[in-house]
């Protein structure tokens, strides 16, 4: 894909939307951000490029910038949250998801009727590792039925459902990218690797999930940017890509590395709470598919959280 064109962003004030947004300005691409500003969205940051914003639900947008690419980051994502109240997360994973697909889709019909050249975009949906459930051995590839746990990752799959079928029936061109769990600065403080940061420097207990076992790949958030960039410029479409790292640790084992940095002991900075309804024991995806286009893993966890850790230390003096 040539870049000097322009993409849509969705959430790109998001965690992982903002990272890829500074990527895309970088190489020179023009950027129309959708976001809602949420309560997960950083609206300090500031953007150098050719960039634009508009503030905007996904589900409730009538009409879309032209474009090449859209690209989807936006989602309500906590679990814990999809638990306890599920419709945001089905009004925004699902309904938006389906309002953004119409929307082309009626663009399509209307060019196609006047006889207007008119290039497709494509829709590129930023999905998760979740969608499968969990797997005791062993890797999911792209193909493997999806079995979600929980309220979140069931409107995830049924996200990469209406893509599929859109893209089947009215010939919307898309890619779906899987990835694992992300980590990196910015993320919001309701996550693991933050809230443990967090509460270790303001001397407040980390709470773990049941006993800690629970097993997460954990890539770069700029690793997953690159590879999602890899993908997109490769010119490939109706493909779906697993992005994960070669780095798996427990819950317990993330916080023990991020203790080991912080001087700090494991047993004394956490409390164990209550296990979530539907945990899964292990998320794991194969990306060899994502390895034959060339991308390998650059980041890695210990030497990134020791980098995080002094960055939250250097805004806390």
């Amino acid at each position: 894909m040539s870049r000097n064109k322009t993409f849509i962003v969705t959430g790109g004030l998001g965690f992982i939307g903002s990272h890829f947004i500074e990527k895309a300005l970088d190489a020179g691409y023009t950027i129309i951000n959708i976001d809602n500003e949420t309560y997960a969205a950083n609206k300090d940051l500031k953007f150098s490029g050719n960039y634009s914003h508009i503030k905007e639900d996904i589900s409730k947008i009538v009409d879309l910038p032209h474009c090449h690419a859209i690209i989807n980051f936006a989602a309500e994502s906590h679990v814990d949250n999809s638990i306890e109240d599920s419709f945001n997360f089905i009004r925004t994973n699902v309904l938006g998801v389906y309002n953004l697909l119409e929307i082309i889709k009626n663009k399509n019909i209307k060019n196609a009727i006047a006889a207007w050249e008119y290039e497709c975009p494509l829709f590129v949906q930023i999905s998760t590792d979740e969608v499968f459930g969990d797997i005791e051995e062993g890797f999911f590839r792209e193909t493997d039925r999806h079995v979600p746990s929980n309220p979140y990752s069931a409107t995830k799959s049924s996200a990469e459902q209406l893509v599929t079928a859109w893209g089947r029936t009215y010939k919307i061109p898309y890619i779906i990218t899987r990835t694992t769990n992300n980590y990196g600065q910015r993320q919001h403080s309701e996550k693991l690797i933050p809230k443990s940061i967090t509460s270790i420097l303001n001397g407040e207990k980390i709470p773990i999930h049941g006993n800690g076992t629970h097993i997460r790949n954990w890539i770069h958030v700029e690793d997953n940017v690159d590879a999602i960039f890899k993908i997109i410029e490769s010119g490939i479409k109706n493909e779906s890509y697993h992005i994960s790292s070669s780095e798996e640790f427990s819950v317990k084992e993330a916080v023990e590395i991020i203790c080991k940095n912080t001087n700090s002991d494991y047993e004394n900075v956490t409390s164990n709470v209550m296990d979530r309804s539907g945990a899964d024991i292990r998320y794991a995806l194969d990306n060899t598919k994502l390895s034959k286009l060339g991308w390998k893993q650059k980041r890695f966890f210990e030497t990134e959280i020791q980098k995080i850790i002094e960055d939250y230390r250097s805004k806390k003096l």
